[in-house]
């Protein structure tokens, strides 16, 4: 039975065990207007309960004597979880008390969940930052392998006694025991400072070559212009190579940036080779069979090298696969023993094979126009793919071939002057659209003798080049 609060006052109680109590729900337990009573509780109580979505719920009642167990939190299952929060008394109209407060050591199923699923996510993204991290730096140890020049022992055969005995000199022990090519660092930028120029042995476009002494030794002084640094800097990182040593490559010493006479000189240092390029050196002499076969040979060999990537374990003693991209008879030098030598590494390109990485360095230098491959003449060459400047390199090569086998002397002495690939089509500096019409529009290729049909050396030559 319920009734107005103004109709009940604690004189109304039917006797000493029930009691009058406030009935409400919501809002309505907040507007004194609206709240009603409830008759003969045992007790009353305030509750405030949580619904399964998480809403909460305030109510103010009677509480019958079934019910007196909501009263003892430790036998109310619906209390231990922090469901329900009730207060309970004993006395007329006395649950006008503010509400209680629901148990905050409890949280619902939602929240257990959202907290779950936040921790799962943070760890699995804590996960993946050290997996990247982790990829990152085995990236740069892999790369810190491949690009260094500390890996591979010097052989001492290739340089001058007095280099060796001045890396002591110096404060330098590491010429021994330190790996790469070139000599180490400190050797580097002692042995530019004490080099005296003796003479101009070579002089283009892109700078001069000169003959040097350092301590009674004769060493050959590349000096690049300034506005050619990018050759400088793309040849010395070639040279520095890991693995790229070899016998048919040109052996090299130093790099330095140095100032003469308030210029800036950018020196490349190298072995000095008497008898100068391959095409110096066939303009004065004819060959004979046996050093036609040896300078074949080593040129051949020599690029190989190039070409080969080498490996090694675990990208220690690694040498990426090199395309020279500018060979030429000025380009190879000729040895004492009479083997050849590639030199000229500024526009060489690299090729990591197991990383896929091709890298061609900025230089607005171009290679030599008369040995350009048709596919760079046509500009229809695949720059993306390494085996391209592969082929380019191996067509370039069969001309030189050609300028070789021209001064190779027959059996009946017969032998050709030296003449460019060429000659009759195009004159000494060929622009790159003649070259083009010659090689592409014309299909023109160099010459081919007569007796190369003939001649046991001869028909050697001819079926190399072709």
């Amino acid at each position: 039975m319920l009734s107005d609060v103004g109709e009940l006052d604690g004189s109304s109680r039917n006797n000493g065990d029930s009691f009058n109590c406030y009935d409400c729900e919501n809002e309505q337990c907040f507007d004194s207007f609206r709240v009603s009573l409830c008759q003969g509780a045992v007790q009353c109580y305030t509750s405030v309960i949580k619904n399964t979505d998480g809403a909460q719920k305030f109510q103010r009642g009677c509480l019958p004597p079934g019910k007196l167990q909501l009263c003892n939190p430790s036998t109310s299952k619906f209390v231990r979880e922090g469901s329900l929060s009730i207060s309970c008394c004993s006395s007329d109209l006395c649950n006008n008390a503010t509400f209680p407060v629901l148990s905050s050591r409890f949280k619902d199923e939602s929240d257990d969940s959202s907290a779950v699923m936040k921790l799962c996510w943070g760890i699995i993204l804590f996960c993946a930052f050290l997996a990247v991290l982790f990829v990152l730096y085995v990236r740069r140890r892999r790369r810190k392998h491949i690009l260094s020049s500390e890996s591979l022992s010097f052989d001492l055969d290739n340089y001058p006694e007095e280099l060796i005995r001045a890396s002591a000199a110096v404060g330098d022990n590491t010429l021994k025991a330190r790996s790469g090519y070139g000599l180490p660092l400190l050797m580097q930028r002692s042995l530019a400072k004490q080099i005296s120029l003796v003479e101009l042995i070579g002089k283009g476009k892109y700078g001069e070559v000169w003959r040097g002494t350092w301590n009674g030794e004769n060493v050959a002084v590349k000096i690049f212009l300034s506005k050619d640094e990018a050759s400088w800097a793309r040849e010395t990182e070639i040279y520095s190579t890991v693995a790229i040593r070899h016998s048919n490559i040109l052996t090299y010493f130093a790099s330095d940036m140095t100032s003469r006479n308030s210029t800036t000189q950018l020196w490349l240092i190298t072995e000095y080779h008497v008898f100068g390029s391959l095409y110096d050196y066939l303009n004065r002499n004819v060959l004979d069979p046996e050093q036609t076969y040896k300078f074949c040979g080593g040129i051949a060999t020599g690029i190989n090298h190039l070409h080969t990537e080498i490996f090694g374990v675990n990208f220690v003693q690694a040498k990426p696969a090199i395309a020279h991209r500018d060979i030429k008879s000025k380009n190879i030098l000729v040895k004492r023993n009479g083997e050849c030598v590639l030199a000229d590494f500024g526009l060489a390109v690299t090729y990591y094979q197991k990383m896929d990485r091709l890298t061609i360095a900025a230089n607005p230098r171009v290679g030599t126009k008369r040995y350009m491959a048709p596919e760079i003449l046509d500009e229809g060459m695949n720059m993306r793919s390494f085996d391209s400047f592969k082929k380019a390199d191996i067509y370039a090569l069969g001309l030189v071939l050609w300028e070789i086998f021209r001064r190779c002397s027959s059996a009946d002495g017969t032998v050709e002057e030296y003449k460019p690939p060429f000659y009759d089509c195009v004159g000494s500096d060929p622009s790159f659209d003649e070259m083009r019409k010659v090689v592409c529009g014309d299909q023109r290729r160099p010459v081919t003798p007569n007796r190369w049909f003939t001649d046991p050396v001869s028909i050697l030559a001819d079926s190399s080049f072709i």
